[in-house]
């Protein structure tokens, strides 16, 4: 089933259970499959992988709001944006541990022959194809300088 469908259908059920913070992140998942759709040009569907890119923007745009939020001492707020990430985050596939991360980038870094910081481009390119989706840009990017450097 496509992520549209799986929304649509989780729209439902949170109108009937009056769920108001699920069915507000399911409608911000609905907005940006439309806006990519129609900013594409086509009205096909899009491709798994631009679903996943799109679910990981929204999800570090809550996380980052959060960040801020608690910053600034509102907890209330930043606790509102971290449950509209944890709905969010059920669209993605189940996230890989730091260890598990790391073996894969080491790995990477094996298959590669990277030598140092000149490669980290390399290694970057080939981890974020790999582990798209089940792990955060900036815990590979971290692991990735870690190692190279």
């Amino acid at each position: 089933m496509s992520l549209e469908k799986q929304v649509m259908e989780k729209m439902k059920a949170a109108m009937k259970a009056k769920d108001s913070v699920a069915l507000g992140s399911l409608r911000s998942i609905k907005n940006e499959l439309l806006k990519a759709k129609t900013s594409s040009g086509s009205a096909e569907e899009l491709s798994e992988a631009e679903e996943l890119k799109l679910l990981q923007k929204l999800v570090k745009q809550r996380k980052e709001s959060a960040q801020v939020y608690q910053e600034q001492g509102r907890e209330d707020l930043a606790e509102a944006e971290l449950s509209e990430a944890k709905i969010i985050e059920t669209f993605l596939p189940e996230q890989l541990s730091e260890e598990e991360i790391e073996a894969k980038v080491k790995a990477i870094i094996t298959e590669v022959n990277a030598e140092g910081m000149k490669d980290m481009g390399k290694v970057m390119g080939l981890a974020s194809k790999q582990l798209a989706g089940k792990a955060d840009g900036k815990t590979i990017s971290k692991l990735v300088k870690q190692h190279l450097s």
